[in-house]
């Protein structure tokens, strides 16, 4: 029996896996349309409304209480294909009150090079809401970049702010380049530390000039899900090769690995050395092989489903299910899997406690989960 608890802090190479059961007999689920490619969700700080980022480039808001689509202007032109295209959306936690007009908003997406070459991008712009259904971002500016190389996969680029609001972290996934996450003169395969105005966090690991002043750790691969825990811990949960999937607590200063070690094999089947092999990397605090493919992360508050307090949930793209992890105890360990049919990318809690997640690829439903009522 394959088991859930590390030793020694090194990796659980094979994380227990449960089969999925039907979602609908664990959730009452209420559909919210249908979309194209969705990435991330965010619900804007003290407001019902949640806005959805398409991959293809456009930003959405929808009204969760009245269910009023809300169109919004002025996104950055994006690099579409493969796995890029419009990525991550944040606001400011100190921004608060009932109305979305002046928040500040972030994004992140694929940006065009020179050639046939692209990098992820990170800038902020405030929104100008002048018509219930009507926004546009003013004064968008880039305020991070990666390295612009070919190819257009493993962007990462997911944030995450700081329970106290003063540092934005953000994932650099390796581009499918690999060994650049072994070199701190970038920023690929990394999680950087930045101020919400975008300039490099003083105390980062790096700021000595010993390499990229942002990074706050390296040697990851491709970062889709990054939050923050009760208690302030950072983690990322990081898609492997062909096997490995990581689960990470994210330490300032420590590498994790990638590509020199993974609890995976290379996609032609190639060997690389397990993280057991290398102590002096950080390993993760689980692994999965099979893979679930994770597209997302939610560390879940019990507003409303007290049995998944602390509880991380991560919808997975290959498995078509949300999986609930229970991170209580000596290691994170599966809890049970929700079957959805459909490859899952994002998740988010709405104010009320209510669970939120967003389809993969074209015509994906937006779902809303609450308690199933007895009768």
């Amino acid at each position: 029996m394959p088991s859930n608890a590390g030793d020694g802090g090194q990796a659980v190479e094979n994380a227990w896996q449960l089969e999925p059961g039907p979602a609908d007999q664990a959730f009452a689920m209420q559909e919210f349309g249908t979309f194209d490619k969705p990435w991330a969700l965010s619900f804007v700080p003290g407001t019902d409304i949640l806005m959805m980022t398409l991959r293809g480039g456009t930003l959405i808001g929808i009204d969760t209480a009245t269910g009023r689509q809300i169109s919004v202007s002025g996104v950055p032109r994006v690099d579409f294909g493969g796995q890029g295209g419009l990525g991550d959306v944040a606001f400011l936690p100190s921004e608060s009150g009932d109305t979305i007009d002046g928040r500040t908003i972030y994004l992140s997406y694929a940006e065009a090079g020179n050639g046939d070459t692209r990098g992820a991008a990170a800038g902020r712009g405030t929104l100008s809401c002048t018509e219930p259904s009507s926004c546009t971002i003013k004064d968008f500016e880039v305020f991070w970049r990666q390295p612009k190389v070919g190819g257009r996969g493993h962007y990462s680029h997911r944030f995450a702010f700081s329970p106290d609001g003063e540092y934005l972290f953000i994932s650099s996934g390796d581009r499918q380049k690999m060994d650049p996450a072994q070199d701190t003169s970038n920023n690929l395969g990394t999680v950087v530390r930045l101020l919400p105005d975008g300039t490099p966090a003083p105390g980062n690991p790096l700021a000595d000039g010993a390499g990229d002043p942002a990074i706050w750790s390296w040697g990851h691969r491709n970062l889709l899900g990054l939050a923050f825990d009760a208690s302030g811990q950072l983690w990322d949960i990081e898609h492997g090769p062909k096997g490995g999937d990581e689960l990470n607590r994210v330490e300032p200063g420590k590498n994790y690995g990638w590509p020199v070690v993974s609890n995976g094999v290379h996609y032609n089947g190639g060997a690389i050395p397990d993280h057991a092999t290398r102590p002096e990397f950080a390993a993760p605090a689980v692994s999965w092989n099979p893979v679930i493919a994770p597209g997302d992360m939610l560390f879940y508050s019990g507003k409303m489903f007290p049995q998944l307090k602390g509880h991380l949930l991560v919808p997975g793209l290959s498995i078509e299910s949300l999986v609930d992890i229970d991170m209580a105890g000596t290691a994170p360990h599966e809890a049970a899997r929700y079957g959805f049919d459909r490859r899952l990318r994002a998740i988010e809690e709405g104010p009320d406690g209510a669970i939120w997640i967003a389809e993969d690829k074209d015509g994906a439903r937006l779902w809303k989960l609450t308690p199933r009522t007895a009768g």
